[in-house]
């Protein structure tokens, strides 16, 4: 690739649902440095989407006439470095008049202030983090524009950051989905899914303790564990001493979207970690698009809005038996499908967000 668009996105993680985004208007060029679990490759060499270590994206995009460059939140400490290499070459590029500076914008779904990930065990990892700290303010400076995901995230970013600076545009969308266009298919009473990572933060080992007590209260209840990870082997065991529990691993698109249109209920009961927080969850916003009652926990950063439409959003640190009740519950007295899809908005959020982050500039970038 020896130049890219005129607007690009700079990540540090690239996941499938980036790649979809790629050909939103405007279109954009994707750069990233690493890969998620959840990480099409073939849609990524369709998209055009490149992979790129910092120092090679700094220098495609010392050769490129960027407009519009989006970066990597500024809390997510990990991409400080890399946002913060490739914004200092395209603001030399311009204090040399090679070409104009290029609007810096952000899409940022953080709901938890870093400085608690990190607990540093000696006197070169405290200086590692203070360094990635000191660039994560100064990306937050240089940033001239940021589209809040959820009011959670907005709230973070006051706290770690302050008032944004004048010059600085700011506006929350939140990260809702509009209705999927799939062909509808009949809905499947207590048909439970969980779609995401085999981990624990993704609540996978609760729902598992949760889930006998729940399926012996719910006459004909059943669980499919739908994706990939390190609890694999629990889930297939889980799967293997009940047969009303199935797992489909990593399946493509298309298959989760079939599993989605049938189901009654997603369920991802988020748990908090040392090192990681619910931001949204990619799940519970395709199960939204699919009309599925949502049973998740607070630590989401549409906890509020879900609550507020009547899905079951427990507190963090609830017990297994608690989760079970609310899978009952959920099962029971279910959000009507078409209710939970007149209560979407009529233009996806990160959509919007996206149309917003990439207009053109309303007079110079600031310098």
């Amino acid at each position: 690739m020896s130049s890219l668009r005129v607007n690009v996105r700079l990540y540090d993680q690239a996941r499938t649902a980036h790649l979809e985004r790629a050909g939103d208007d405007p279109p954009t060029s994707l750069l990233y440095a690493t890969r998620r679990y959840d990480f099409d490759a073939a849609l990524a060499e369709r998209v055009g989407a490149c992979q790129a270590g910092s120092f090679r994206a700094a220098r495609l995009l010392w050769r490129s006439d960027v407009h519009v460059l989006e970066v990597t939140e500024p809390a997510y400490l990990a991409g400080a470095g890399r946002a913060a290499l490739c914004i200092a070459t395209l603001r030399v590029r311009h204090a040399l008049h090679i070409r104009q500076r290029p609007l810096v914008v952000t899409y940022a779904i953080g709901n938890s202030d870093p400085r608690r990930e990190y607990s540093p065990r000696s006197l070169r990892e405290r200086a590692s983090f203070r360094a990635k700290w000191l660039l994560s303010r100064i990306v937050w400076r240089w940033t001239d524009r940021v589209a809040f995901g959820t009011p959670m995230a907005a709230e973070t970013y006051r706290v770690l950051y302050g008032v944004p600076q004048a010059g600085q545009d700011v506006r929350t969308v939140p990260a809702l989905p509009t209705a999927c266009s799939c062909t509808p298919r009949p809905r499947i009473a207590r048909a439970f899914v969980f779609l995401g990572a085999f981990v624990p933060r993704k609540g996978l080992s609760l729902l598992l303790e949760a889930w006998p007590a729940a399926a012996d209260a719910l006459e004909g209840a059943t669980l499919q564990i739908i994706g990939k990870g390190p609890l694999l082997a629990a889930a297939v065991d889980a799967a293997h001493a009940d047969p009303r529990v199935s797992v489909l691993v990593d399946p493509p698109r298309a298959a989760i979207h079939e599993r989605l249109r049938e189901a009654s209920v997603l369920v991802l009961p988020s748990q908090p970690s040392a090192t990681w927080r619910e931001q949204v969850g990619l799940p519970i916003v395709e199960a939204l698009q699919h009309g599925c009652t949502v049973v998740t926990t607070d630590e989401t950063g549409l906890a509020p809005w879900l609550g507020k439409h009547g899905h079951y959003v427990l507190p963090a640190h609830a017990s297994s038996s608690a989760l079970a009740d609310a899978l009952v519950r959920a099962a029971s007295v279910p959000v009507v499908p078409a209710e939970v899809l007149a209560s979407l908005p009529d233009r996806d959020g990160r959509a919007e967000a996206h149309a917003w982050l990439f207009r053109a500039p309303v007079g110079k970038a600031r310098s």
